[in-house]
């Protein structure tokens, strides 16, 4: 099989700061125009804040910090499919229904399972602290 240069991909420092970019403005456009993220923000700063006040361990922390990166990246994903969708029809068809609401549906249940893990690391904790 016959590469074109139209198929490679350059290297380097450009396209490694082209990537940034691209991720930065993508992060940029979340947090414009989708609310739940407005949600996990005031979330993520809540966590911060009891992390750091009711001094939890190193592996609680790292704990906290995956689910915050991985409620994001859900968020991102869901953002990415639920314009995809918008992208390919603007009528409804069942199929697109069912994209969109199970992309929802996994930001919905790591949003559930990140509150059970938060409520497990910080219940005894606060309970100590009575």
């Amino acid at each position: 099989m016959e590469s074109t240069d139209r198929n490679r991909k350059s290297f380097g420092f450009k396209r490694i700061i082209s990537s940034i970019n691209n991720s930065w403005n993508g992060l940029q456009v979340v947090y414009k125009n989708e609310q739940s993220v407005y949600i996990h923000l005031v979330c993520t700063i809540i966590l911060l804040i009891l992390s750091f006040f009711l001094k939890i361990s190193l592996t609680q922390w790292l704990i906290i910090i995956a689910i915050i990166g991985l409620t994001l990246v859900i968020e991102l994903l869901n953002t990415a499919i639920e314009n995809t969708v918008d992208l390919v029809t603007t009528e409804f068809h069942p199929l697109a229904k069912i994209a969109k609401d199970t992309a929802s549906a996994a930001e919905f249940v790591l949003a559930i399972t990140s509150a059970i893990i938060s409520l497990v690391i910080f219940i005894p904790r606060i309970i100590e602290m009575l």
